[in-house]
């Protein structure tokens, strides 16, 4: 582990550095804004948080358990898990208020933004964005956004405090390259000078945009404005970038892998994801990782070797079909057996006399409650890892449901972060202690 950055110099305050640079005013809490020897977060094994959503959720009644709190007898789905069934909670009865919209609410699992499908919508800030804009600077990459059959990489579960989504990685082979191979030292420079011309271009642009606000309306102030701090934020991260690039990257005995090339290789590739994850919080390369098994533009998928009858899509539109629900259950229990592999590889890599999923939280669901009626209530929810007291099936009003951004805040505060509220939340989740 490194050894702790300490600063030395004396405490600068928050009010005094911005009267000095007026331009500084999205910046987030220096390390020159706090007492020296005010914290030493190196000390700490770190914690991480990965957010998982199958956009076509999960047949209800083969994953919701019958029974509640501890001691519960599992679910069919629920019954791939069992050997980890006290290492994560099930949730039942959680939504995100006003959420609504059917498909185009994948966008929100992470944000909360109400009213996706109306006309105007602008998203907000990620689960995972919030947390990196604290925390990113310590590792590698603050943030990796993933994706699986994703059309066009047009769907992602990460935006930025501006409402920018950012695209996903959905190469295995690529993040694999991203995250262990270094480059030569020309690959380094090269790299370097285009962060830096990226820098540059970001500045012209910012100049462009303040000149052009004196000239339009209040309105389109407001909408220079958000485009101004998405500037701004891509310059953040272009010049962390910049500072990485001269750092050597960890050393994995892991292979490169193999993309595969089809879209009904959907399981495969979410596999090889979940397992370049794991390396990803293992060499301690990111602490925020987001995943979009983007099921509703998967066609007949391989399960098993043996492909389904239909899309997947279309198969999620069963109309109590049995052979369509049998089918849809085959791809369930798939998932589920691949969630198991992924706890069982991050509670069997040992850290600091802990393991890696006692410091790792894992959030799988839906955006759909059911996606035969494209319901956004009673959210198919398991939570994972992270240092909680699990083993517990928390059942809510499966009417009028328990917010989930109340999830988020528990998950906020167990990576240290201090806050009252993250969307929609109203305090945190109720029945979920930590350990």
């Amino acid at each position: 582990m490194k050894a702790p950055y300490i600063s030395t110099q004396s405490s600068l305050s928050r009010r005094s550095f911005l009267k000095g640079v007026g331009v500084t005013l999205g910046l987030p809490l220096l390390d020159s804004m706090s007492p020296a020897f005010a914290k030493t977060p190196e000390l700490v094994p770190p914690r991480r948080f990965l957010g998982i959503c199958n956009n076509l959720g999960l047949l209800p009644e083969k994953f919701f358990p019958s029974e509640t709190g501890f001691g519960y007898g599992l679910s069919p789905y629920l019954q791939e898990l069992e050997r980890h069934r006290d290492k994560f909670t099930v949730f039942s009865g959680v939504s995100h208020p006003d959420v609504d919209g059917g498909h185009p609410a994948d966008i929100c699992f992470l944000t909360a933004a109400p009213r996706p499908a109306s006309s105007g919508f602008r998203n907000t800030i990620s689960l995972d964005q919030y947390v990196a804009e604290r925390i990113g600077h310590l590792t590698r990459f603050p943030s990796l956004t993933l994706g699986v059959n994703v059309k066009g990489g047009g769907r992602s579960l990460s935006f930025t405090g501006s409402g920018v989504q950012l695209p996903p990685e959905q190469s295995a082979s690529g993040l694999y390259r991203k995250l262990f191979l270094q480059g030569n030292q020309q690959d380094i420079a090269e790299q370097q000078r285009k962060l830096a011309l990226g820098n540059s271009i970001m500045d012209a642009v910012a100049g462009q945009v303040g000149g052009l606000k004196k000239k339009v309306s209040h309105r389109d102030r407001e909408r220079l404005d958000q485009y101004y701090t998405g500037i701004r934020e891509l310059e953040v991260r272009l010049e962390q970038a910049r500072e990485w690039e001269g750092k050597p990257k960890p050393k994995t005995a892991e292979p490169e892998p193999s993309d595969p090339k089809d879209p009904i290789d959907y399981m495969k590739k979410t596999e090889l994801m979940y397992r370049l994850a794991h390396l990803a919080f293992e060499t301690d390369s990111t602490r925020m990782i987001t995943l979009m098994l983007d099921s509703v533009s998967s066609p007949a998928i391989t399960v098993n070797g043996k492909s389904v009858s239909d899309g997947y899509h279309n198969l999620s539109h069963h109309g109590k079909n049995p052979d369509k629900m049998a089918q849809l259950t085959r791809i369930d229990t798939e998932h589920m057996r691949l969630l198991n592999g992924l706890i069982g590889q991050l509670n069997a890599t040992p850290e600091d006399k802990a393991t890696l999923l006692d410091r790792t939280m894992i959030l799988y669901g839906s955006n759909l409650g059911n996606a035969s009626s494209h319901v956004t209530t009673n959210l198919p929810v398991l939570f994972a890892g992270g240092g909680f007291k699990h083993g517990q099936h928390l059942a809510f009003d499966k009417v009028n449901n328990h917010p989930l951004p109340d999830l988020f805040l528990s998950m906020l505060h167990r990576l240290g972060i201090d806050t009252d509220k993250f969307a929609s939340s109203t305090s945190t989740m109720r029945g979920l202690e930590m350990s």
